[in-house]
């Protein structure tokens, strides 16, 4: 595990050698008419880096990339990358994007990061442990709340949902006292921490989630999807401190 964890570091390192210090980039709109999805080339050089230190090191591994796809879909173990997560931010000057990356066996993220480059904060999580890298090393650990009366919750943003999920959302968001928009992935990283207690999103693609899971359950948190189970493929995500409010949560979206 120790050599995993060397490498997560210097994997994230390359990366932030191509996205840290960059200018404000020009966003290109990759979704279709009527909806807004920007990429640039930042997120693009910077999967090209992640790719390119995989196939040196691990050349028969899987990638899954958000920018560049899949490759080697047939292997057991594979990488899953976001280079850019947060990329609205990004492109508004903001501090808050991220690079996601996570290394799946059989169908499982086992290990992953969550970097926030302009932060300098470094989180790595894995089966039995995260850290956080930030001017040294430290665990992570959730706080461990466990009420809804007691939560900080966090989402991207409410006009992300979609339908009746605005009215499920706002049944936990009614009963807590403090919520924090904007924060995409980094809103994971600080459940992590300990000072975001519950995070709840819909429609999430796998390379939006898988690095969070073994970053937040390595601290000691709960991830599962809206009805409680832990099939997170549908990309509707509730992410907790504590088994507890987790549960809570999960019961006030279905009420």
């Amino acid at each position: 595990m120790s050599d995993l964890l060397r490498f997560l570091r210097e994997f994230s390192e390359a990366a932030r050698a191509v996205t840290l210090g960059a200018s404000v980039p020009v966003a290109d709109n990759k979704a279709g008419e009527g909806a807004y999805d920007p990429v640039t080339e930042l997120d693009r050089a910077a999967e090209r880096v992640l790719r390119a230190t995989i196939e040196a090191r691990f050349p028969e591994d899987g990638i899954e990339g958000e920018e560049y796809g899949v490759t080697r879909s047939e292997a057991a173990r594979r990488w899953v990358l976001d280079p850019i997560d947060g990329t609205r931010a990004l492109i508004c000057g903001l501090p808050s994007w991220t690079t996601l990356v996570a290394l799946v066996e059989d169908g499982e993220p086992v290990a992953g990061f969550i970097d926030s480059p302009v932060l300098g904060e470094l989180a790595i999580g894995w089966q039995g442990g995260a850290v956080l890298h930030a001017g040294g090393e430290r665990p992570l650990r959730v706080s461990g709340c466990r009420t809804l009366a007691d939560a900080r919750l966090a989402t991207t943003d409410v006009y992300l949902f979609n339908g009746d999920e605005v009215d499920t959302f706002s049944r936990v968001r009614n009963q807590v006292p403090v919520t924090r928009y904007g924060l995409d992935a980094l809103a994971y990283a600080k459940l992590a921490a300990g000072s975001i207690d519950l995070v709840i999103e819909s429609g999430l693609k796998t390379h939006d989630w898988s690095a969070l899971v073994p970053v937040v359950r390595g601290a000691g948190g709960v991830v599962g999807n809206w009805q409680g189970g832990t099939d997170l493929s549908s990309g509707s995500i509730v992410a907790a401190a504590s088994d507890q409010l987790f549960e809570q949560a999960v019961r006030t979206l279905a009420a």
